[in-house]
């Protein structure tokens, strides 16, 4: 039947209330979850319900986004059923007393992107049975290529004092083949699970797991008031990174090139990249590119 998702048997549709079941509360970690079978962006969906007062934990799932965004403006776009679009609804600036939770700082908001990336390498390494690492701040790589990004978004407050929300987007290429694979202008090859040689490549348990993971990290960050190194990530994150440790030449969005190694990430999550005239400290918004 023209149209119909099951054309593709290799892309079966995800079921909205089997992911509800395993995802939302009071069984799963979420709030609420929206599967959307087309949108321009998760991210954007994300972000107009934010402004409108959604309280945090909703999840937004496209099976295909017609106007998907990375960093820097960038086009993430997939065909139908081939990967995974899906955005969150986080308020880490916001107490939440049942759960003993603090207001977290806005310095500490960096880490969502990176703590969105630990998350991805978990759930394809546990699931996918592949080898992954991150180039920092959160692409997923696999060989070398590309295979997932994430885009986190501030969103100010409503009211006066009202903390931002942040919404984070992550992208994963599933079944994608070779002639369907987005151009990068990164310069950085893109892959799929499927081209990889995932062990699995069905998307509903792929989802769940990255929920899952995005979810129990976020709680032992707000666990730990929101301290990177307290909660564990700043180590699960260098333990991921393939950045680190290696020779790197970081474009800065005023065209100074700057050439170094890249030895750590600091409490806040910056790049530490040791230069000819010392230690430099780089957080994502500064940096266009790290090669």
């Amino acid at each position: 039947m023209p149209g119909s998702p099951y054309t593709d048997l290799d892309r079966p549709p995800l079921s909205a209330a089997r992911l509800r079941r395993a995802l939302v509360a009071p069984h799963g970690p979420w709030r609420r979850l929206e599967l959307r079978a087309e949108t321009a962006s998760t991210n954007a969906d994300v972000v107009g319900a934010a402004r409108a007062g959604e309280p945090e934990g909703l999840v937004v799932v496209a099976e295909r986004q017609t106007a998907g965004r990375g960093r820097r403006g960038r086009v993430w776009q997939s065909p139908p059923r081939a990967g995974i679009a899906t955005s969150v609804l986080l308020r880490p600036g916001e107490a939440v007393p049942e759960r003993g939770w603090s207001p977290v700082p806005p310095a500490g908001y960096g880490w969502l992107p990176l703590l969105a990336g630990v998350a991805l390498v978990e759930a394809v390494v546990r699931l996918a049975e592949l080898e992954a690492a991150l180039k920092w701040p959160n692409d997923l790589l696999i060989d070398g290529a590309k295979c997932a990004g994430v885009l986190a978004e501030a969103v100010p407050g409503t009211v006066p004092d009202q903390p931002p929300a942040i919404v984070v987007g992550i992208g994963l290429n599933v079944t994608l083949r070779a002639d369907e694979l987005p151009e990068n202008p990164t310069g950085l090859p893109a892959t799929s699970l499927q081209l990889a040689g995932a062990a699995a490549t069905d998307r509903d348990p792929l989802l769940r797991a990255l929920l899952r993971s995005l979810a129990d990290w976020y709680d032992r960050w707000r666990d730990a008031g929101g301290d990177a190194v307290a909660s564990g990530l700043r180590d699960a994150y260098t333990a991921a990174c393939a950045t680190i440790g290696r020779q790197v030449r970081v474009l800065l969005p005023d065209g100074r090139e700057v050439k170094g190694t890249a030895t750590g990430v600091d409490p806040h999550g910056q790049l530490l990249v040791e230069g000819p005239t010392g230690e430099l400290r780089l957080a994502a918004g500064d940096v266009l590119h790290v090669r």
